[in-house]
């Protein structure tokens, strides 16, 4: 299956995980694409902000991998429903977003903090 590098101080990744890899510019999200798992970057100046929620039914807890409501594009996680955060990236340019989960979410938060891409936490 896949498997990431460790995390050098030198190759400006931030965060890496199974998921995601979080630089100072971009997220790309791993097993992005169906049905193929390819990957997808993100700009940091393509995204307008990011939402961080308690996983529900609503907002995608069991989504593992596509979309339910023709909006929201979640990659492949398949632990998804044991996840404790959901994030929702809302874009500038589109109408889409991207439901996300990572393996440490205080982590993430903080960086996301950092960049002043959220939006709200709950």
């Amino acid at each position: 299956m896949f498997t990431r590098e460790p995390v050098s101080p030198c190759s400006g990744i931030l965060y890496a995980d199974h998921l995601v890899t979080i630089t100072g510019e971009s997220i790309t999200f791993a097993y992005y694409s169906f049905p193929f798992a390819g990957s997808r970057t993100v700009a940091f100046s393509d995204i307008d902000h990011i939402m961080v929620m308690e996983p529900s039914l609503i907002n995608g807890k069991w989504r593992i991998w596509g979309s339910g409501d023709l909006r929201t594009w979640f990659p492949l996680d398949i632990h998804r429903p044991s996840r404790d955060r959901i994030f929702l990236m809302t874009l500038k340019s589109r109408r889409t977003r991207i439901g996300f989960t990572v393996e440490d979410s205080s982590r993430v938060i903080a960086l996301l903090e950092e960049h002043g891409l959220l939006g709200s936490v709950s």
